[in-house]
């Protein structure tokens, strides 16, 4: 009888330890799978943003419209920023304001509050070369600031020669540039080679015009002279202008953040190329194509 109750309180101690063991295996399971779950949502919100810019509501609400889970950050009276993500990963759109001095500090503020992996400036331009129509589409291979220009030396009743300004480097030393002459040439920034390798890949899903790269001219200047524009076009190798990419670029390049600018021909005065509001939903539309295979061609862990 004794042995009898041995072994039942042996078995009892199996029965007990079998149970602790796979109340402890199941513990642990579920404190792993929880452990992923937190270091999966933890990567998720470390994923650096793409960021797309566009300067007036109509150059980039469109794309907004597109993003999921969507919110809305704004920083001063200017500057929105649309929070979201496209196939599962952050992007945000910012409605930047136009103009140089509204693209620079939406960028600046941006860099610092969402530390983007990437930049892309787009939005609509006026075109510089007679060989492109509106609706074709100018990849930013470079981008120059156009109104940063030295005058040359003439005294009162001399008169004014807009064909013998010189280009001014700002960025060629911390001394004056005006009297740098180190500094009478155009700085290029150009567009990083991985964002223009995406904009190439998909160009051929754009079929209102044609996607080439070029040069884009930036200034807080529009220019409705023909002439001007051939002396631009000649002067600086522009394919475009518009009032905001090149000094996005310029702040892009100061923190080290891949940039490219997406320029749509909205008119065209070299060829008499009448202005049409809708290039601005096309230019998105496909700039909305380019970050869906960046995003796709970004290194996943």
């Amino acid at each position: 009888m004794k042995q009898k109750q041995e072994r039942s309180g042996l078995k009892n101690h199996l029965l007990l330890a079998i149970i602790a063991a796979f109340l402890l295996a199941l513990l642990a399971g579920c404190s792993t799978a929880g452990t992923e779950a937190e270091a999966t949502a933890e990567q998720e919100e470390t994923k650096q943003p793409i960021l797309i810019q566009g300067p007036m509501p109509i150059e980039a609400e469109t794309f907004a419209e597109r993003l999921e889970n969507v919110e809305i950050e704004e920083s001063g009276s200017t500057y929105k920023f649309y929070i979201g993500t496209v196939d599962d990963y952050p992007v945000i759109v910012s409605k930047t304001g136009k103009g140089m001095e509204n693209a620079a500090a939406a960028t600046a503020i941006a860099i610092e509050k969402y530390n983007p992996a990437a930049i892309i400036n787009q939005g609509t331009s006026g075109g510089h070369d007679p060989e492109l129509n509106v609706f074709d589409i100018v990849l930013g291979e470079r981008t120059v600031n156009i109104g940063s220009l030295k005058t040359g030396d003439r005294a009162a009743g001399e008169g004014i020669e807009p064909t013998e300004w010189k280009p001014m480097d700002v960025m060629a030393s911390e001394g004056s540039a005006g009297e740098d002459p180190n500094a009478e040439k155009a700085r290029y920034y150009e567009g990083d080679p991985e964002l223009l390798a995406a904009a190439q890949a998909v160009k051929d899903t754009y079929t209102k015009g044609k996607v080439v790269e070029g040069t884009i001219g930036s200034a807080d200047v529009w220019n409705n002279e023909v002439d001007r524009i051939q002396w631009f076009h000649e002067n600086f190798g522009t394919s475009v202008e518009e009032m905001e990419s090149a000094s996005v670029a310029m702040i892009s390049k100061a923190y080290d953040v891949p940039y490219l600018a997406i320029r749509v021909l909205s008119n065209n005065k070299t060829n008499d190329g009448a202005y049409n509001a809708d290039t601005a939903i096309a230019n998105q539309e496909y700039v909305y194509e380019v970050v869906k295979q960046y995003i796709s061609a970004m290194p996943h862990e």
